[in-house]
């Protein structure tokens, strides 16, 4: 209990959550979202062996994949606003009930009179909605986790690394398992029983949602950082991209170079397990190596989090690509010899991953969530990360084109590394110019810059905060917190 100014006893909020638990609430909904996304890839292996003639006609097969590509993007733009409109609670939980009706509905489809034309497209409408949840997480889920990580009692030396825990290293977790899973239901059911295996793949994918949904309704109501600096109305973005452009366009462009090359970087795992394999269709064969390429993700992200705060996102994420672009060059160089001894190229290409996962996939996330003040974080997360987004989509369209002006034969082959590397450079370089480095404990400050920018510009800035801000049992809370020991 605590007294208010009128010598009222006020009960102090209690959450039952510790700071922590509360970084991982936010962001641990992107091990859903890299489940489901890992997931359709076996799905589209087995619908494309179940249904051949029905699954390649009318393009079923790309708009299968393409849909969860709108959604996202439609995720992430929307979600964007209405984590800053209406709050990062609200986002969270709007988001994980998305991703939990979305997984049912693909886990269900079912097309009118058992027509499996029919139950293709319901499909593909249902990977649209799930892609919505998906993109959601990004602006909801990770805006909310990085400013977890600056509240009270929470050592500022080890901010970055939870947030790279909660957000990226979930997402590679996620695939692991996505590629797991399908072949533990594989072994279980067998290939007579395919469509069990796919539907339950999807349906699976409703078990971590609906987990993080119930963890996410214990969490306290908006954070007074949100409440005192949100504006709900008359958003100045002129002034907000007058003030932030270099930010966003560095960001944007690091994102959209980032998964723009992770494409043609993709390519080489169907050679290394095509060569390993001796090309064998076998499902059990092909999901097994599934989990081994995806494998290679996880010391890069992880190793990246133990590193992050010593070295700080922007130094790390430069020196990184650098050293991705290296290790491609030299195996463009020497490709001929590496495929030569398979072993040797496998896991220079896991080397290889890992640097891009400990560089961008750590960092560009947690460089997005800290750059830009509270008002607009959502928005500006979301539409830096929507950019990235259509990279991937344009890199899928592009890359075969680019690999074709190469030389038939080997050099063909490498290309896409040479390419690849050459924009890693390229990407290093905006960084260096355009992104600032992320402060530890520094949103407090920024967003106080940010109102005295807007104050020295005329805008009025008592719309700033909403009528809750900072009430007395959340300002108590927050000021026993300061006084606790960090963890």
């Amino acid at each position: 209990m605590t007294s208010s100014d009128s010598g009222m006893p006020v009960k102090r909020a209690r959450f039952g959550m510790g700071k922590i638990g509360l970084v991982f609430a936010c962001g641990t909904a992107l091990f859903s979202d890299g489940y489901v996304n890992a997931s359709s890839g076996t799905v589209n292996t087995i619908l494309s062996r179940l249904y051949p003639t029905d699954y390649g006609k009318n393009n079923h097969g790309a708009l299968f994949s393409s849909m969860v590509f709108l959604g996202t993007v439609l995720g992430q733009l929307s979600f964007g606003y209405l984590v800053d409109r209406y709050g990062r609670k609200f986002g969270m939980l709007a988001a994980s009930a998305i991703m939990i009706v979305g997984s049912a509905l693909c886990a269900g489809a079912y097309g009118a009179g058992g027509s499996i034309t029919g139950m293709l497209q319901a499909l593909i409408a249902w990977r649209f909605l799930t892609g919505i949840g998906i993109g959601a997480e990004y602006p909801a889920g990770s805006v909310a986790c990085s400013e977890s990580t600056e509240n009270p009692g929470v050592k500022g030396r080890i901010q970055h690394m939870l947030f790279v825990l909660a957000t990226n290293c979930m997402i590679d977790v996620g695939f692991v398992v996505a590629s797991f899973v399908p072949l533990v239901l594989l072994w279980i059911c067998g290939e007579n029983h395919l469509s069990l295996v796919w539907r339950l793949t999807f349906g699976l994918g409703i078990v971590p949602a609906a987990l993080v949904l119930l963890w996410r309704l214990r969490m306290p109501s908006e954070p007074v950082r949100y409440r005192e600096s949100a504006i709900k109305r008359n958003v100045p973005y002129g002034l907000v991209f007058r003030r932030y452009w270099k930010e966003f366009i560095g960001i944007s462009l690091c994102w959209f170079i980032y998964d723009f090359i992770t494409y043609p970087f993709g390519l080489f795992s169907s050679i290394i397990v095509d060569t390993v394999t001796g090309g064998s269709t076998k499902l059990t064969t092909v999901f097994a190596w599934n989990i081994v390429i995806n494998a290679f993700y996880i010391p890069g992200c992880f190793f990246g989090a133990l590193t992050v705060d010593r070295i700080g996102p922007k130094k790390q994420l430069m020196l990184f690509l650098m050293l991705q672009a290296i290790v491609g060059f030299a195996m463009s160089g020497a490709y001929e010899k590496l495929t030569q001894h398979i072993a040797g190229f496998a896991v220079l290409y896991g080397f290889f991953l890992s640097l891009g996962e400990a560089g961008p996939g750590d960092c560009l996330g947690l460089l997005a969530s800290k750059c830009y003040p509270t008002a607009v974080r959502g928005q500006l997360y979301g539409l830096s990360a929507a950019i990235g987004k259509i990279g991937a989509f344009v890199g899928t369209w592009a890359f075969p084109a680019l690999i074709k002006d190469f030389p038939a034969g080997p050099k063909q082959t490498s290309g896409p590394f040479w390419v690849g590397s050459g924009l890693a450079v390229l990407s290093a370089l905006i960084a260096l110019v355009l992104i600032p480095e992320a402060k530890m404990n520094g949103m407090t400050q920024m967003d106080a810059d940010f109102k005295e920018y807007l104050a020295d510009h005329g805008y009025d800035v008592s719309q700033i905060g909403t009528s809750d801000a900072g009430s007395i049992e959340e300002r108590d809370s927050m000021e026993d917190e300061k006084k606790a020991p960090a963890v």
